[in-house]
């Protein structure tokens, strides 16, 4: 909304200024910019902390009378709701006295046609005070600020002095960690990290709340003692592997990676992909059965990706193929079947087939909030899709970026992209490049945070870092890990970090980003 993008004449002004795009404040070097600092501002704590307060001046108790008065909050009394109603103003000799306002005597006036008509040009061009909804002053939010001077409770902006790593741990397999699901929510009948290795046994390792602060929800003094994720016995035990080995042929010219692999939200399947037969599968974590098999390309199924859930369970998953297309599809959180009716669960069909690659698609992200699917496929451009199927544009990155490998989106629309030798592109959902940086690794694994503030990464040199998503400016780098990093997660608070490595273990990482959070930084 900030910048002319169709070139329209919007004339010249008196300066003889050509009109064009927005001139933006000297804090903001680009619209973009203007846009992210105003919401961080306003979704800040300081401005919840006031909330309100601006209710009570709009809404409430300070919009008339004498409060209003003391607090300087006074408009002209034509825009007040009831002031004035020109509709019944019916007197025909009232609305035909050509004359301009005949004063009797210093205080009176006859409302003559040309008042009227200045009191509609005063309420269509300066507007109207909303209703009055609240005459007692309005509660103020709970917010982080708040909590700080409650004793026992969960410090936002508080610094904890912890480790970095939390806990390092080892599977018998040494088969590498090519997928981690962290969904650790408490209302879970299993909160668990569930691990794909690359030889496709899976573990579904129990989580324990215990990263909270004394007093946080969830936090338990029994629990204080244990580490935050448990191994899963089968795999410890060595008692029950045949139920999580998945051991149906995969085409042998798949590269298992995390792309291959989907967990639902409760944990209590699996979907993978890569089988000779151009199919994806659906598998009981619980048992390790098969419980669906799903077809629709013309070539091996390459990656997948799930969007984020409903209430219930309800998600789209999207499969890419070697035949160059996507195929979206409906997973049913009450049936755990992929389409909505348990009796064709054998033929489901996909919600939309997604068209514009020109190569095998290899990797693919999808955002249900913003009704979107970004892939990229083994060479050239990313392509945004609607879930409905249409290609809105294709996202084209700057030199030497044509292989995409990795893609991660957040619902504030910006597009996170790694090519090939180091290399990352942050999009807007417009197409247009925000920044770039290369780096010296190859990278695995890409995630942002909830906010979409934060990007964090790991790859073969088995280094986590931490960047600010807007600019790629570096935040923080954790110590190196002896293994490569494959695949990585974070729970459900943003509390913990996991990721899988090259050499067959897990390590769980403290993770704060409210430590790079420009407001505890500054304010507090």
């Amino acid at each position: 909304m900030f910048v002319n993008s169709n070139g329209y004449n919007l004339g010249v002004r008196e300066d003889e200024v050509v009109v064009n795009d927005v001139d933006l404040p000297p804090w903001a070097k680009k619209p973009e910019d203007f846009v992210r600092i105003n919401r961080m501002a306003l979704e800040s704590e300081f401005v919840s902390c006031q909330l309100h307060q601006w209710i009570d001046l709009i809404f409430g108790y300070k919009q008339r009378g004498p409060e209003a008065v003391r607090a300087l909050n006074v408009f002209h009394y034509l825009t007040y709701e009831g002031s004035v109603n020109l509709d019944s103003i019916t007197d025909p000799v009232l609305r035909e006295i050509p004359e301009t306002y005949f004063i009797r005597d210093p205080y009176t006036f006859l409302l003559t046609k040309d008042f009227i008509k200045a009191m509609e040009a005063q309420i269509q061009n300066f507007g109207q005070t909303p209703s009055q909804l609240l005459i007692e002053p309005h509660p103020p939010r709970s917010s982080a600020m708040h909590l700080c001077f409650l004793p026992q409770s969960p410090l936002m902006f508080k610094d904890q002095m912890q480790q970095d790593v939390i806990m390092v741990l080892k599977f018998p397999s040494n088969s590498p960690v090519t997928h981690v699901a962290a969904n650790t929510l408490p209302h879970l009948t299993i909160p668990a990290v569930v691990t794909v290795t690359c030889s496709r046994l899976f573990a579904v390792n129990r989580w324990h709340n215990t990263v909270g602060l004394r007093g946080a929800p969830g936090y338990s003094l029994d629990q204080a003692h244990h580490l935050p994720i448990e191994m899963d016995p089968l795999i410890a035990n060595n008692s029950g592997v045949n139920k999580r080995q998945i051991t149906d042929l995969v085409d042998q010219s798949i590269q298992i990676n995390a792309h291959c692999f989907v967990v639902t939200a409760d944990n209590r399947y699996i979907l993978i992909c890569g089988f000779w037969d151009k199919s994806f599968r659906v598998y009981s974590t619980e048992t390790g059965k098969l419980t669906q098999i799903v077809f629709g390309h013309w070539d091996v199924v390459t990656c997948l990706a799930r969007s984020e859930s409903y209430i219930g369970g309800d998600c789209y998953i999207v499969s890419g193929s070697r035949d160059a297309t996507l195929l979206l599809w409906y997973w049913s959180g009450r049936h755990h079947i992929i389409g909505d009716n348990p009796n064709s669960s054998d033929y489901p069909a996909p919600r939309a087939v997604l068209t514009g690659h020109d190569h095998e698609v290899v990797c693919v992200s999808v955002c249900a909030e913003l009704g979107l699917v970004i892939s990229g496929a083994k060479e050239g451009p990313c392509l945004v899709h609607t879930i409905t199927g249409d290609l809105l544009r294709a996202l084209e990155g700057p030199e030497n970026c044509l292989f995409p490998r990795l893609i991660s989106v957040s619902s504030e629309g910006h597009c996170i992209i790694y090519y090939e030798r180091g290399r990352f592109s942050n999009f807007s959902i417009n197409g247009k490049l925000l920044a770039q940086m290369e780096i010296n690794d190859s990278t695995r694994a890409i995630l942002l945070s909830s906010d979409g503030q934060n990007l964090v990464t790991g790859g073969d040199n088995g280094v986590v870092e931490v960047w600010q998503a807007c600019d790629f400016k570096q935040l923080y780098i954790y110590p190196g890990c002896d293994a490569g990093i494959r695949a990585m997660d974070l729970s459900h608070d943003q509390r913990t970090l996991i990721t899988g490595m090259a050499s067959g273990s897990i390590v769980a990482f403290n993770i704060d980003f409210n430590r790079w959070h420009y407001e505890h930084q500054n304010r507090y």
